[in-house]
């Protein structure tokens, strides 16, 4: 597997409906800085990563769903950068294995079920003793990398996405910054945490949860954001950005899809050259193009839309899609 890692790149969509609301719109390609480590998934699991190897732990262990990008993409950053790698999963073991756990278990990870009340237990200092107990010394990482470390990365996905010299153009036709408003898919809400202690004060966080009542997130981001700066860790400026929750493109709740949401994301790809996942990115970028034919954002608006990876877990919601339609 390779170790290099590429910048991620923009790309403008030529869309006509961002042309009829007079607003520019830009995709930050995260999926494609690695074949297996890539999205925000890496930058989530970069500090994570660190710590690990500065405090001499050799084992990684993490939490995760039968289709789990954050499974998928610590398995393989384990077997990258030399880490034993446990996976605990959500719900009785099914075999055959999706493929989401069969790579993960190609990349040397050990998978541990656990039945889903258990699991709910899983931020406890009980379910903590009770593992390290089993595996013994564990580097353990929260599910999704939604920790400290998974925000001080994610602080990073603007800058990496804003070289110096289109800052520099941007400032030189008038702009204070490159982009207004910064849209991403939210799960854990680590990611979103990250990205508002990142932007400029006039910039504004946009983030789609693909949870049904995902307002709840909101709570999350707060302590995500408080806990940060009482924190020792980086940060780029003393307060977060304005950030703002868009809960009514979830579809019907977490991994639910229908044919409409699946006709966008095919459509999309075939105009613009950019594959969704299902899952999380397919249901922003939904949601972005409905509120630009609401007229939700201001004429002259640059709107910049993060992928964040997860196109691997489009091959097993394909496979269950068509078992369920032969039902």
């Amino acid at each position: 597997m390779s170790l290099t890692f590429f910048p991620p790149s923009l790309q403008q969509i030529n869309s006509e409906i961002a042309h009829r609301a007079g607003v520019d719109l830009y995709v930050l390609r995260l999926d494609l800085m690695h074949p297996l480590v890539n999205g925000n998934k890496w930058f989530k699991l970069k500090y994570n990563l660190l710590e690990a190897k500065e405090k001499n732990f050799t084992t990684l262990l993490t939490f995760g769903g039968a289709y789990s990008n954050h499974i998928y993409a610590t398995a393989a950053a384990g077997n990258l950068f030399g880490f034993r790698t446990i996976g605990v999963i959500r719900g009785e073991e099914r075999l055959p294995l999706n493929p989401t756990l069969s790579f993960a278990v190609q990349q040397g990870m050990q998978l541990v079920y656990l039945n889903r009340e258990m699991y709910r237990q899983r931020n406890t200092p009980a379910l903590e003793e009770y593992l390290q107990q089993r595996f013994g010394e564990v580097f353990i990482i929260p599910e999704g990398g939604g920790n400290l470390n998974g925000v001080r990365g994610c602080i990073e996905i603007i800058g990496n996405a804003m070289p110096t010299v289109v800052t520099e153009l941007c400032r030189s036709a008038g702009y204070a910054y490159a982009f207004d408003h910064i849209c991403v898919a939210c799960g854990t809400a680590t990611t979103l945490a990250g990205i508002a202690l990142s932007l400029d004060e006039g910039q504004r966080a946009i983030a789609f949860p693909v949870l049904k009542n995902g307002a709840f997130l909101a709570q999350e981001i707060e302590s995500l954001l408080t806990n940060y700066l009482a924190s020792d860790l980086p940060a780029p400026y003393s307060s977060p950005a304005s950030w703002e929750l868009m809960c009514d493109y979830h579809f019907g709740g977490y991994a639910k899809v229908n044919d409409e949401l699946l006709l966008f994301s095919q459509q999309f790809r075939k105009e613009h050259g950019v594959p969704l996942d299902y899952v999380y990115t397919a249901k922003m970028f939904y949601g972005v193009m409905d509120l630009l034919q609401q007229g939700f954002f201001a004429k002259g608006d640059r709107l910049l839309l993060v992928h964040t990876g997860g196109l691997q877990g489009n091959v097993g919601m394909e496979e269950r899609l068509q078992r369920f339609s032969k039902i």
